[in-house]
């Protein structure tokens, strides 16, 4: 699969939100979240990006 636009990711600090934007192409997504949610993507986010690291370094033959 060939990837013909740029995704970028925003992360801005609302009044009571921590909002995250996805641009892929032409449209983007926008996720609201409060403190406690947004802790525990990151906890999460953080999880899944070390299991990824891991994955990567299992040789399979």
């Amino acid at each position: 699969m060939v990837r013909d636009f740029e995704r970028k990711i925003d992360v801005e600090i609302e009044r009571t939100r921590i909002r995250i934007t996805v641009f892929h192409g032409e449209d983007e997504e926008v996720v609201k979240l409060n403190l406690e949610e947004a802790e525990e993507l990151a906890e999460k986010l953080e999880q899944a990006i070390e299991d990824y690291s891991q994955r990567k370094q299992i040789r399979i033959d």
